[in-house]
């Protein structure tokens, strides 16, 4: 019906878009929303993505801030992309092209040890046993309980949450939820009858205890269990010691690169080529994108129902379905009118915990840092080079101590640094022989108490604290610097679209994950509003660059067509 709309131009201005009605419009060209649009428009539906920045991607994205260098300005690696997007959406055929690293990590210290790990598990045990003999023996039991924890939690993550109904009064509807549902408890149920009960408590006590208590009982080498825990913590404002930033490891080893459990990769173009493919594909099925096509507001019908949505230039585009890519924050107290939504919705969302402690710095080198650990003098790329570097803490109760710092409104004194050099593999982001480098940083708050990152002065002697923390383990690196692009809290919320800073559209605990996400009954991305769907990294199953949650919402979105 709608198939002649479908060359779409990138602008608005150049097609009366104002007189025609979409079977759906999706907020935000963020790799969620790219996705929902991928789905809804193989189904045969009509599908506009409005993008508010000139370049879709949302956090998944590629720029070049400096001429010549091109940074993965916020996300950084590739893991957690759901393989069943990567086949249903044929990404590599769009051009998605995944850079394995191995060694991973590389966590050098300033006794002038390190620790390397990756996927070769003689590599792992003679590297661990330069610590601690117990601890390299344990490894490879600790990597196959998380192997299986991930197994069963598979399924959880490419589904759409078993929900209660809202609103509908038709028997037949009722009657089939209540079987859906059914059956989605009792394949839980047959799934931890296979784990068993030994290995369903040990998954119990991953998901609820602190991180440091999982690592304590495994390990007890401090640099094994600090680089570990970092996945424990990346993103959040929770300390190690926080009950549940168990669950948050396990989310970050979740992912997996063709086929291969637990691998980060580099993606070649950096992570906007993901959204880039991801974009392909919806636009081979026949979805229009368009960027500088800011939505203001959604237009609600009088009966309580969408109808489509305000842009910010006052062009109204027409659709009976509007999916939002946004945070649950942006879209329910920016987005929707005032007085429309149910009052414990509305304070569910406003009170929800949109915290962020994370600062990521992009920078352009001259040079490949050289870490003094490894007594290596030429500029080649060697093993320390290709994986995570863990720079910063050295302990359990270091890293605790840098978020106690943020806590009492201070960037950490040593901050958490993960440093990754995607040049080391990806010849195609910067020029020859020179490096786009990443930091991702923790904690810093989003409104310190001894300053502002809006002045320039307090944000470059932060900068150059983190610089000078790495010239600790590898002399010389900021004088390697040629530019910097440095992305705190704020710039997040202001630049990206995410409240309060936070990469997951909020918080990943325990009482915000699967039922309770974004809040406690509207977990299967319906929402109060009819015809208002939520497609991002607030919905179930949380953020990442996983696509899960834009595919789970098309598909609950192409279930509620075919009932109409």
């Amino acid at each position: 019906m709608w198939r002649q709309f479908r060359k779409f131009s990138s602008s608005i201005s150049s097609f009366s878009a104002k007189e025609k009605k979409w079977d759906a419009l999706i907020i935000g060209g963020g790799h969620n929303g790219l996705t929902a649009a991928a789905y809804l428009a193989r189904s045969g539906l009509s599908v506009a993505v409005l993008e508010r920045r000139h370049i879709i991607g949302g956090a998944a994205v590629t720029e070049e801030l400096i001429p010549g260098f091109k940074f993965s300005r916020c996300s950084y690696l590739q893991s957690l992309l759901r393989p069943c997007v990567i086949k249903e959406l044929e990404l590599k055929r769009h051009g998605l092209k995944l850079l394995k690293r191995s060694p991973s990590s590389f966590t050098p210290l300033l006794d002038g040890r390190y620790l390397l790990l990756g996927s070769d598990k003689e590599l792992n045990y003679s590297q661990i046993s330069k610590f601690s003999k117990s601890d390299a023996d344990a490894y490879s039991r600790y990597e196959s309980q998380l192997d299986k924890f991930c197994e069963f939690m598979d399924p959880l993550l490419d589904s759409s949450t078993p929900e209660t109904l809202q609103g509908s009064s038709h028997l037949n509807t009722r009657m089939r939820h209540k079987l859906q549902n059914s059956a989605f408890w009792a394949n839980c149920l047959r799934r931890a009858l296979h784990l068993g009960q030994k290995d369903l408590v040990d998954l119990m006590d991953l998901l609820l205890a602190p991180a440091s208590k999982v690592l304590n009982n495994w390990f007890e080498a401090d640099v094994l269990k600090v680089t570990l825990a970092t996945d424990a913590v990346i993103g959040s404002t929770a300390s190690v010691h926080t009950p549940g930033s168990g669950y948050v490891l396990l989310h970050h080893v979740m992912g997996e690169s063709d086929g291969d459990r637990g691998i980060w990769s580099y993606v070649e173009g950096g992570m906007g080529s993901v959204s880039s493919a991801i974009a392909a594909a919806a636009k081979e099925a026949g979805a229009t994108i368009l960027t500088n096509a800011e939505v203001s507001k959604l237009m609600i019908e009088d009966t309580g129902r969408v109808h489509g949505v305000l842009l910010a230039d006052g062009t109204i585009l027409h659709s009976s379905v509007v999916l939002s890519n946004a945070t649950p924050f942006k879209t329910f107290m920016d987005l929707v009118p005032d007085d429309v939504l149910p009052h414990d919705f509305h304070k569910a969302i406003k009170c929800s915990d949109y915290r962020s402690a994370t600062t990521k710095i992009n920078l352009a080198v001259d040079r490949l840092p050289q870490f003094q650990c490894c007594n290596l003098s030429h500029p080649d790329a060697g093993p320390q080079h290709g994986g995570t570097i863990h720079i910063g803490p050295e302990s359990i109760e270091e890293m605790h101590s840098a978020a106690q710092d943020a806590e009492n409104g201070l960037p950490s004194r040593r901050p958490i640094i993960e440093m990754t050099i995607p040049t080391v593999f990806d010849k195609t982001i910067s020029p020859s022989g020179k490096h786009v480098i990443g930091l991702f940083i923790q904690y810093t708050p989003y409104k310190p108490s001894d300053g502002s990152w809006e002045n320039p002065v307090y944000r470059e002697s932060f900068a150059q604290r983190c610089f000078s923390m790495i010239d600790e383990y590898a002399p010389g690196f900021s004088s390697s610097i040629i530019g910097y692009d440095m992305l705190t809290p704020p710039d997040l919320e202001r630049e990206i679209g995410l409240t309060g800073g936070n990469i997951f559209h909020g918080s990943m605990g325990l009482d915000s994950l699967f039922l309770m996400r974004p809040v406690k009954g509207w977990s299967n991305y319906r929402t109060p509003i009819e015809g208002l769907y939520l497609c991002g990294s607030g919905t179930h199953p949380g953020g990442g660059v996983m696509g899960a949650p834009g595919r789970n919402a098309a598909h609950v979105v192409i279930e509620d067509f075919k009932k109409s």
